[in-house]
């Protein structure tokens, strides 16, 4: 049931919940994030960085969610993550990935309209959502340079622009969170939500949620978000286990004994935030 964001995005903006975008890195991400999925009974997201891509290409990671995909009784979605350009997107569509993100957002605002316009128009030719991003989500995305010294917040009178001049179909927006770990308790700014959800009617999507408290974050669901991220705590949860089992059984030299505790800690975290997220049994 590999499927496009796009029904996945509009139902849960119409029924107040959002979806889980889950960052995978290997096939036994993969397996964990559809394991939680069938268990709750969730859509779910599977989404890679170009970073992530890097180590194997996208076919590779095409093939493996596909594959699970196939195998799912829940709808799943294969998402490009912080895409880092025209060409990347493309890549990622002919491919075969059922959503794109096209990050523009360290661009002046201009630019940003040109460069989401572009891809957001081959996204619509070939019926592929396109999520786009506004504002500066905090921290350090990917393998890429830390963003700091930014206002974090998103503009509703340059998004309700934003989203009317691109065709972007879903908008990543800056309410106060940051990408990776953060060294103090993160806030998201509600209103800021409110606000943005009044001035645009495409879905709304959190990025940098690893670390946000949930009820901030179920907060921001019922404010208008419909997508979020989450990348930083499934590598923290896998190498939990993974680290956890070798360390009490130092002479295990197969390493799928080690995965299958790291795989569990993922399913683990995954199913706590569908669960906040408000998504078990819609899919």
């Amino acid at each position: 049931m590999l499927v496009t964001t796009k029904d996945m995005l509009l139902d849960a903006q119409k029924n107040h919940y959002a979806v889980g975008a889950f960052n995978v890195e290997n096939l036994e991400f993969v397996m964990a994030v559809l394991a939680a999925a069938e268990e709750t009974k969730s859509p779910v997201i599977m989404q890679t960085t170009p970073g992530t891509i890097k180590t194997a290409g996208l076919d590779y990671f095409y093939g493996m969610v596909s594959a699970a995909a196939a195998r799912a009784s829940v709808p799943v979605a294969l998402h490009l993550d912080h895409g880092d350009g025209f060409d990347r997107c493309m890549q990622a569509l002919r491919v075969g990935y059922t959503s794109v993100m096209i990050d523009g957002s360290h661009e002046s605002f201009e630019d940003n309209i040109a460069l989401t316009k572009s891809v957001a128009a081959v996204g619509a030719a070939m019926g592929v959502p396109v999520e786009a991003e506004l504002g500066k989500v905090g921290g350090k995305e990917d393998d890429g340079p830390a963003v700091e010294g930014e206002n974090p917040y998103t503009d509703p009178d340059e998004a309700r622009e934003f989203v009317e001049r691109t065709g972007c179909t879903s908008l990543a927006i800056g309410v106060g969170t940051a990408h990776g770990v953060y060294t103090e308790t993160p806030h998201i700014e509600q209103d800021v939500v409110k606000a943005i959800r009044a001035a645009v009617d495409v879905p709304l999507v959190l990025h940098g949620t690893s670390g946000v408290p949930d009820e901030q974050v179920a907060e921001a669901v019922k404010n208008g978000i419909c997508k979020v991220n989450y990348a930083t705590e499934l590598r923290q949860a896998y190498t939990k286990g993974y680290m956890a089992f070798m360390a009490e059984n130092p002479g295990v030299f197969d390493p799928k004994k080690p995965a299958k505790q790291g795989m569990a800690e993922i399913t683990n975290i995954v199913k706590i935030r569908m669960e906040n997220l408000g998504s078990v049994g819609r899919a």
